[in-house]
C-alpha cells in the first residue's frame, strides 16, 4: 500500500459522486418533465413513440397500473431476447456464422439482460452474432437501466404528493430517461472510447500474423458504443468474456478510469435527482455520505488484502508486494481494489480482474457489498430506491427506541410500509440462501464446479449472491452454462429484480395517498450524523441477514465434499 495507490482509488470513487451531482440535476428535469436542452431535438422523437405506440404520456398510473405497464414490458423483451438469440443462426448481421443458443442459455441470457444483471453463461466473441450483440443486448443496456429509474421517480413523485392518486407515468418515464438521459451520455461517451483505441466496426473480425508464421483470428464488433452504455447503464455484459480485462473494451489507463466512473456516476446522479425532486437535498446527501463511507471502506478492504503476500507464496517463501494473480499488470492493484468495490457496490458485473483471484477476505467483502442490496450506489434508479427503504426501516428503529411516530421526508410511516420494506429488502437473502442450500447437496449442480470444499461452496454463494443482487460477476470457477444453473441462476435474478420492485412501487401507491407533512419538534432529524450512523448501522445489520447466515452453510461443507469426492468433480 502505498498513498498514490489510496489517492488512485480516492480519485476514482470521488469523480464518479462529484459528477453525479450536475447530472442528477439534469436528471431530476427530465423525471419531472422540466424544460432540457435537448428539447428542440428530442420532443419530436419523443412524441413519435407516444403516438407510435398509443400511449398517453399525460395519463396519471395508480401504482398497480404503473407495475403492470413494468411488468408488461419487461416480459415482452425477455420474449423478445429469447427469440433472437434462439434464431440467432438463420438471421442477417452474423458474419462469424454462429448458430443459435440452446434452450436454457437463451433462457438465462435473456432474464439476465432483462433485468440488467448480465450475468454470462456465455464468451461473447465466441457465441453472439453482430445482430444479437446489437438488436437485443445493447437495447436491453438501454431499457433495463430505464426500468430501474423509473421505479426511483415514482417512489419521489410519491412522497412529493398530498394526498394524491398515481404515482406517474411509466411509458413516459422510460421514454424520456432512454431519450434524454441514456442515449446522449452514451454517444458521448462512446465517441471518447473511440478516439482512445476501441474498437467500432461490424466486420467478424481480422486476422493476424504470430511470430511462429500461424495465423489467428481476432474477433471484432462495435465495440465502443456497447461499452459506453454497459458501464453507464450499470449493466456489465460486455461484447468479450472477460468484459473490461480484454484490451479491446479497456485498452489504457485513461480508458480504465473513464470507464470506472462511468460505472457509478449515474447511479450517485439518481441519488441527486432523488433529493431534487423530493426537496429533501440535506436529507439525500445524508444517504450518499452513508453510501460513499460502505463504498470505500469496502475499496479500502480489497486493496489492503491485495497488497499483501498471499499465503502460498508466503510459505514457499516468496515475498511478494502485491498479490497480482488474475488482476491487471497494466492498472496494478488500486485499479482492482477500485474496481471490485465499484461493480459489487454499482450492481454491475464488468469486472477488472476475476473475483476468484482475490484474497480471501477480499473476495469475502465483494461479495458482502452485494448482500448489501445494489445500494452503494446500485443501479440508476433502484439503488437509491433501495436505499430509501433501508432509511424507512432506519427512522421506523429509531421512532420505536425514543417513542415517535416515524416519519420520512414528510410522511408517515405506518405498518403497509414497513412490511413493504421488509419485503424488498429479504427477497435477496430468502433467494440466495435458498438456492444456495440446494446447489451444495445437489449432484446436478456440483458437475458445474471447478473447486470443491469451502472454496467451492463460496463459488455457489457468489454465484447466487451476484444474480439476485442483480449484479453479475462470478468466482470465475463455476461452468454455469448448463441446465441447472442457467435455469435457477434466471429465476435468482427474476426474483431479486421484480420482487423489490413491486413491493417500492406497493409503497409509493400507499406513499402517495397519505398527506404531506411540516417538518415539527417531533420530526426525527434525516440528514445529520447520528441519523448516517444509524443508517450504516441498519445496512450493516440487514446485509449480516443474509452474510452470516450464510456461514451457517458451513457445516453441510463435509457433505458437500464427500459428494464432490465420489462424484468425480
Amino acid at each position: 500500500m502505498n498513498w498514490q495507490g489510496w489517492a488512485e482509488i480516492a480519485l476514482t470513487l470521488g469523480l464518479a459522486v462529484a459528477i453525479g451531482w450536475p447530472l442528477g440535476v439534469y436528471m431530476s428535469r427530465v423525471w419531472n418533465g422540466e424544460r432540457t436542452w435537448l428539447d428542440p431535438v428530442m420532443r419530436p422523437v419523443e412524441r413519435f413513440f407516444y403516438a407510435a405506440c398509443g400511449v398517453d404520456a399525460k395519463k396519471n398510473q395508480t401504482w398497480w397500473s404503473y407495475a403492470g405497464a413494468l411488468l408488461a414490458f419487461n416480459l415482452f423483451g425477455f420474449l423478445f431476447v429469447y427469440a433472437v438469440l434462439r434464431l440467432q443462426g438463420v438471421l442477417p448481421l452474423n458474419p462469424q456464422g454462429f448458430p443459435g443458443l440452446s434452450e436454457h442459455l437463451s433462457f438465462n441470457t435473456a432474464i439476465s439482460f432483462v433485468t440488467n444483471t448480465n450475468w454470462q453463461s456465455y464468451g461473447g466473441e465466441t457465441t453472439m452474432s453482430t445482430l444479437s450483440q446489437m438488436l437485443v443486448l445493447t437495447t436491453q443496456n438501454f431499457v433495463s437501466a430505464a426500468t430501474g429509474a423509473t421505479v426511483a421517480a415514482a417512489l419521489a413523485r410519491a412522497f412529493t404528493a398530498n394526498r394524491g392518486e398515481g404515482v406517474g407515468n411509466f411509458w413516459a418515464d422510460l421514454v424520456r430517461t432512454t431519450l434524454y438521459v441514456l442515449l446522449p451520455i452514451s454517444f458521448v461517451v462512446a465517441v471518447l472510447l473511440v478516439a482512445l483505441g476501441l474498437p467500432q466496426t461490424l466486420s467478424a473480425g481480422v486476422i493476424a500474423h504470430t511470430m511462429e508464421g500461424a495465423e489467428q483470428k481476432i474477433s471484432l464488433y462495435a465495440v465502443a458504443s456497447q461499452e459506453a452504455i454497459k458501464m453507464l447503464g450499470i449493466n456489465g455484459g460486455g461484447v468479450f468474456n472477460v468484459n473490461s480485462a480484454h484490451p479491446f473494451e479497456n485498452p489504457t489507463p485513461l480508458t480504465n478510469l473513464i470507464t470506472a466512473i462511468s460505472i457509478n456516476v449515474l447511479g450517485w446522479a439518481a441519488f441527486f435527482a432523488f433529493g431534487r425532486s423530493v426537496l429533501a437535498k440535506k436529507d439525500v446527501r445524508a444517504l450518499v455520505l452513508a453510501a460513499a463511507v460502505l463504498l470505500f471502506a469496502g475499496a479500502a478492504t480489497i486493496y489492503a488484502t491485495e497488497t499483501m503476500t498471499p499465503p502460498a507464496q508466503q510459505a514457499a517463501g516468496v515475498e511478494t508486494a502485491v498479490n497480482m494473480e488474475g488482476k491487471e499488470v497494466r492498472f496494478g492493484a488500486p485499479a482492482t481494489a477500485a474496481w471490485a468495490a465499484a461493480t459489487t457496490g454499482a450492481s454491475n458485473g464488468s469486472v477488472n480482474g476475476m473475483h476468484s483471484s482475490l484474497m480471501p477476505l477480499g473476495g469475502g467483502m465483494a461479495m458482502f457489498l452485494m448482500h448489501l442490496g445494489e445500494i452503494l450506489p446500485g443501479g440508476i434508479g433502484s439503488g437509491i430506491a433501495v436505499m430509501v427503504v433501508m432509511a424507512i426501516l432506519s427512522v421506523f428503529v429509531a421512532g420505536l427506541m425514543v417513542g415517535r411516530t416515524p416519519e420520512y421526508l414528510g410522511k408517515k410511516i405506518e405498518a403497509r410500509e414497513v412490511q413493504l420494506s421488509i419485503l424488498a429488502v429479504l427477497a435477496i437473502p430468502v433467494a440466495t440462501l435458498g438456492f444456495s442450500a440446494i446447489a451444495a447437496v445437489l449432484p446436478e449442480a456440483l458437475k458445474g464446479l471447478m473447486h470443491s470444499g469451502p472454496h467451492g461452496m463460496s463459488e455457489i454463494l457468489y454465484a447466487y449472491t451476484s444474480a439476485t443482487a442483480n449484479n453479475g460477476s462470478a468466482f470465475a470457477g463455476l461452468t454455469a452454462n448448463a441446465p441447472w444453473w442457467d435455469a435457477t441462476l434466471g429465476v435468482a435474478m427474476a426474483l431479486g429484480r421484480f420482487l423489490p420492485i413491486v413491493a417500492i412501487l406497493a409503497m409509493a401507491g400507499s406513499l402517495v395517498a397519505k398527506p404531506k407533512l411540516a417538518p415539527s419538534a417531533g420530526t426525527l432529524p434525516t440528514h445529520g450524523g447520528l441519523f448516517v450512523g444509524l443508517l450504516v448501522g441498519v445496512i450493516l445489520i440487514l446485509g449480516g441477514l443474509q452474510f452470516f447466515p450464510a456461514l451457517a452453510l458451513g457445516p453441510i461443507v463435509e457433505h458437500f465434499q464427500v459428494l464432490a469426492v465420489t462424484d468425480g468433480h
